[in-house]
Order: C-alpha cells, then sequence, then structure tokens
C-alpha cells in the first residue's frame, strides 16, 4: 500500500538524498543491499539475545537500507536483474531473521512460537502470491501489508517490549492477523486477474 500510494512522496524527500549521498560516498547498489542484510540480521541476532530497543533500531536502519539500493542503482544506471534477484533474496533473508529473533525472544511462551511461524509464514505467502502471479501474467500487488507496512509495523511494536511498555504479543497478534487479510487480498485479486 505504501509502495503504491506514498512511493513517489518517499522517493522525493527520503530515499533519493540518501541514494545521491551513497552514490556520492562511492556505494554501490549491491554493497548497500548486503549493508542492509547485515544489518537486519545482526538486530534480529540482538532481540534474540533479549534487546528488542537495540535490535529493532538496527533492523529499521538496514530495511531503510534496503529500500534504497534500487534509487542507488537507478542513479548509477546499474540497475540489472541480478541486482533484483539478490534484492528480493535478501529481502526474504531479512524477515526470515527478523522472526527467527522473535521466535529466540519468546521461545518460552509456545503460543508466542506459533503466532511467529505464522507470521512468517504469511509474511513469505505474500511475495511468493505476487511472483506466482506475475509469472502466469497476472499482477499480485496490493493488500494492506506490502513490505514496508510489515517492517513499520514489526519496528513499532516489537521496540516497546524493551520498555516494557506492552509483550510480543502486542506486535504478533496484528501482524498474523493483518498479514493473513494481505495473503488472501493478493491471492483473490490474482485468482481474478488470471484466465481460467
Amino acid at each position: 500500500m505504501i509502495d503504491q500510494r506514498a512511493r513517489p512522496f518517499f522517493n522525493k524527500y527520503l530515499i533519493d538524498p540518501i541514494a545521491r549521498l551513497l552514490v556520492w560516498v562511492g556505494l554501490s547498489a549491491p554493497t548497500v543491499t548486503v549493508s542492509g542484510l547485515l544489518l537486519v540480521v545482526s538486530g534480529a541476532v540482538i532481540l534474540g539475545l533479549g534487546h528488542p530497543v537495540t535490535g529493532v533500531i538496527l533492523i529499521g536502519l538496514g530495511s531503510l537500507l534496503d529500500g534504497i539500493d534500487g534509487a542507488v542503482a537507478r542513479l548509477t544506471g546499474t540497475a540489472s536483474d541480478r541486482g533484483a534477484f539478490l534484492d528480493t533474496v535478501s529481502d526474504r533473508i531479512g524477515e526470515l531473521a527478523m522472526f527467527g529473533g522473535v521466535a529466540w525472544f519468546v521461545a518460552e511462551d509456545a503460543t508466542l512460537v506459533l503466532l511467529t511461524v505464522i507470521t512468517l509464514g504469511n509474511s513469505m505467502l505474500i511475495p511468493y502470491i505476487r511472483s506466482k502471479a506475475e509469472a502466469a501474467g497476472g499482477e499480485g500487488k496490493g493488500g494492506l501489508m506490502g513490505r514496508a507496512e510489515r517492517i513499520i509495523l514489526f519496528c513499532a511494536l516489537a521496540g516497546p517490549v524493551g520498555l516494557d511498555w506492552w509483550g510480543m504479543e502486542a506486535m504478533l497478534w496484528p501482524m498474523v492477523v493483518l498479514t493473513g487479510i494481505t495473503v488472501l487480498q493478493r491471492y483473490w485479486k490474482s485468482w481474478s486477474q488470471l484466465s481460467s
């Protein structure tokens, strides 16, 4: 949803200025992608070790970098299928790490571990449905919880767990429900677009 409606605003006032800075420093798009992934994985490990605030800050910074790599590629004229492939794979590894960190953090509560697994499954299904729909000639986009929304919700609700504002269930329950709705939305939209 953010990708479709607010991307021009974010590109102009956030993504492009940072991308120009990274290009000026001399970083390539793949370097930005891998750096973002390393920050996300590091944050996930720190979260899993019991430090949600620090972990979420690193995850947020890494995810921001990951959102900038495409702009860096565009500005340097180096956009490629390999770069897009690297970006897509790193996105999935990053989400796997994030929810792996959460599972580690809540390991003693079976219900929260189950919610984490369901959320991770839904988060993997959302882009999978899109890729399968695109391969069959459909679109597969849309729904409440694209990757940007998942990252924002994750950071906004998992970080305060470290401040003892609430427990991890305050992030997991909304994430389960909203990603589940998104899976259904994308499935139905894709199904409607494809020929019988």
